[in-house]
């Protein structure tokens, strides 16, 4: 007879062997159902924490971390709420690293609380990249590949992150789970089919972030996209929330503009109604969450878009703040958060988060 260790070596060794293969909705695929990711409230610390400064009595004591698998990172359990948020001057353009837990103010339904940690962005990123692979992007079809591409190569740091690959059409599709291989998300990327069908976007960016929530870390989501949905189940306004509920920031590099300019030969050509919807949902979706919205029209300019996402990802703050004592009643609660400085400056960061309903 087997002993119990070997025993259980077996069932750890096929679990381990279980991997997603397709994300989508049921009633759009044959294919193997999309797998429940588990839920719990998890975020990294890494050595570089900032503690709260001694003698503050509202702060919370970092709780007993935990090693996380795989991975090799530093996973809390807890009712961590992560605030990244980043900070530019506005004089200079360049952002502020130089900022200490006591420079910020944090109201939560206008109420003034306490900030219980300040990470720095040191952290490694959990990050999808949507990739629109459907008709409505035919144009953009090649300059969307280089966007992808790109975008690996540059922002995502082999030895700390990690990276998964979608394709959205008329169902969403990952196409690489997550992995620091860039060639091999590069290769997935290369693999794709040709654009085809209608575009499920909101039901893509949903899968993206319950995908991710299952991952500790800063979950960012980026979508190279024309921003056009015309299939999904889902409406925007609850994409949005899922998205927020599952912790994700969102960062946009909308390829609209490009495709105008190929047609006009100008930015800011004729758009259609459509198209011009789509680009205010996306931007209302990037304010929402504490990311941007770039719009390249030729290389060079996505270039500089690149550079300024992977800039940002490297000097973000994110603020950890722990509710005491709260109601869980699955609503919505707003984000102020200010910073004291005698320069004028420019604050991005997600504008609430959701109350889970667990206990």
């Amino acid at each position: 007879m087997f002993s119990k260790a070997i025993l259980t070596l077996l069932i750890l060794a096929f679990a381990n062997g279980v991997g997603f293969a397709q994300s989508g909705r049921i009633k759009k695929t044959k294919d193997v159902e999309p797998v429940e990711p588990k839920k719990a409230d998890t975020y990294i610390l890494t050595q570089t924490q900032i503690e709260a400064p001694p003698g503050n009595p509202g702060t919370k004591p970092t709780p007993t971390p935990q090693i996380a698998g795989d991975d090799d990172v530093i996973k809390v359990e807890s009712a961590l709420v992560p605030i990244p948020v980043s900070v530019i001057d506005n004089a200079s353009g360049q952002a502020i690293t130089t900022l200490k837990l006591e420079d910020f103010r944090l109201s939560i339904d206008n109420v003034s609380v306490e900030i219980g940690e300040l990470f720095r962005s040191e952290s490694p990123v959990r990050l999808a990249l949507l990739f629109d692979n459907s008709s409505s992007v035919t144009v953009a079809r090649e300059f969307e590949q280089k966007a992808a591409i790109r975008f690996f190569q540059r922002v995502i740091r082999p030895d700390k992150d990690l990276a998964a690959l979608y394709s959205v059409a008329s169902v969403s599709r990952l196409e690489q789970k997550m992995t620091k291989d860039i060639p091999a998300l590069i290769n997935a990327i290369k693999a794709f089919s040709k654009p085809e069908g209608a575009t499920a976007l909101h039901d893509g960016i949903i899968d993206a972030s319950r995908y991710l929530q299952d991952y500790a870390g800063r979950r960012v989501i980026v979508i190279v996209s024309d921003g056009q949905d015309t299939l999904s189940d889902s409406t925007f306004d609850q994409m949005v929330k899922e998205v927020q509920e599952n912790n994700c920031q969102v960062y946009i590099v909308h390829t609209n503009e490009f495709e105008n300019f190929k047609r006009t030969g100008k930015r800011g050509g004729s758009a259609n109604l459509r198209g011009l919807a789509a680009e205010r949902r996306m931007k209302s979706l990037a304010n929402e969450t504490g990311g941007a919205v770039y719009s390249p029209i030729d290389e060079s300019e996505l270039d500089e878009a690149f550079n300024q996402i992977s800039a940002e990802l490297s000097q973000q703050y994110v603020l950890g703040y722990y509710p005491e004592n709260e109601l869980k009643d699955g609503k919505f609660r707003e984000i102020e958060l200010t910073v004291r400085s005698d320069k004028e400056l420019t604050l991005r960061s997600r504008k609430g988060y959701y109350v889970s309903r667990r206990n």
